[in-house]
This record gives C-alpha cells, sequence and structure tokens, in this order.
C-alpha cells in the first residue's frame, strides 16, 4: 500500500473516532450504540498501521482479490448493523407496549378518582 494511500486510511480513522467521541460526549448516541461504529474504526486503523495484515488475511480467508474480502466485510458488517437495529427497536416496542398499559391504568384511577369527587 502506497505511503500516501496510508495515511489517508489513517487519517480516516482518526476523523471517525474523533465524530465517535464528540457524538459520545454531546450524549447524543449511547456507548453501546457507539461500539457499533468504533469497532470498524479500529479496524480502519489496524489496516492503515498493518497493511500487510490485510493481505495475508485476504490469503488466509481464500478470497482470490483484496476487494471481494473487504467488500464481504462490509456485507457482514451490515447485517450486524441490522440485526442490532432489529433487537434495538424490539426493546423499544416492549417498553412502548408498558408504557401504554401503564399510562392506560393511571388513567382510569384518575377518572375514577374524578367520579368520587363528583359524586357519582
Amino acid at each position: 500500500m502506497p505511503d500516501n494511500l496510508r495515511l489517508a486510511v489513517f487519517l480516516i480513522s482518526i476523523l471517525l473516532f474523533v465524530v465517535i467521541f464528540v457524538i459520545l460526549i454531546k450524549g447524543r448516541m449511547p456507548l453501546k450504540f457507539a461500539l457499533v461504529w468504533l469497532i470498524p474504526a479500529f479496524l480502519i486503523l489496524l489496516v492503515s498501521v498493518l497493511p500487510n495484515w490485510l493481505m495475508h488475511m485476504t490469503e488466509f480467508l481464500g478470497f482470490q482479490t483484496l476487494s471481494n474480502m473487504i467488500i464481504g466485510m462490509l456485507f457482514v458488517f451490515v447485517i450486524f448493523v441490522c440485526i442490532s437495529l432489529t433487537i434495538i427497536i424490539s426493546g423499544q416496542k416492549i417498553k412502548i407496549t408498558l408504557l401504554i398499559q401503564e399510562l392506560s391504568i393511571l388513567k382510569n384511577k384518575i377518572e375514577d378518582l374524578e367520579k368520587k369527587e363528583r359524586g357519582e
């Protein structure tokens, strides 16, 4: 890998780290969701520091070219992001259902108290 490309990849990984940490500091994303993005940022940093490592992994895993392995890795990453988002959405759906049930119970209690105050 040429030195200028290694430098560009290194700077991109550092920029990605900075963006993720700024978002974390501002409280716009919880840490458990940021880990989904910190792991690829670390891998990008690793590729910029040790470029031959990626070529050895390509050969070890049996890919024909480096680009095929990168596309395969990106595809797997997108699948993991979709799975993690599905888990998050499912958890939120359960919380919303519980919140609606609690709100309905409280609403019924308030209506009962109002009826008692009016003497019904």
